[in-house]
């Protein structure tokens, strides 16, 4: 299965959870893309069965600026070939910021369900003020995304 890995990240903190969540689907068997700076047409030539988003939050809820093009090209476009594909979510926030918590992530949720992917897990909301190695925090997480993927 191929897996198309979608990050938005401000100081590459989601990054860092993106290259660990590829690594660990890839040794799981599947096949994956991550590129922070990908393109519609890199994604949809990658032909993706599955998406996982990893998207830290950034100003009142908003997503970081390198997402932010590709999110708004999937959303003007909602390729129809995505419908019913499954997808899932892990949002970076900081809970002190309250209502715009995982903002960013929320806004992939909203996004994944445009688009009529199937939201395999409820998103994982990992919080800067209690984890100092979010990668690590996001493994038990990932192990169930690889399960609901098989």
């Amino acid at each position: 299965m191929k897996v198309a890995i979608l990050s938005g990240s401000v100081y590459g903190t989601a990054e860092e959870v993106a290259r660990h969540a590829a690594s660990i689907l890839k040794t799981a068997g599947f096949e994956t893309m991550h590129n922070p700076r990908a393109s519609l047409a890199d994604v949809l030539a990658f032909e993706p069965q599955a998406f996982l988003a990893v998207t830290s939050t950034t100003g009142m809820g908003e997503l970081p600026d390198n997402l932010q093009p590709l999110y708004s090209m999937i959303r003007d476009q909602l390729p129809a070939a995505w419908r019913g594909l499954p997808g899932a979510v892990i949002g970076l926030g900081d809970a002190s910021y309250g209502d715009t918590f995982c903002g960013g992530g929320e806004q992939m949720r909203e996004l994944f369900s445009e688009l009529g992917l199937r939201e395999v897990l409820p998103m994982l909301r990992l919080d800067a003020s209690e984890t100092v190695t979010p990668e690590t925090d996001a493994e038990p997480w990932l192990a169930d995304l690889v399960s609901a993927l098989q």
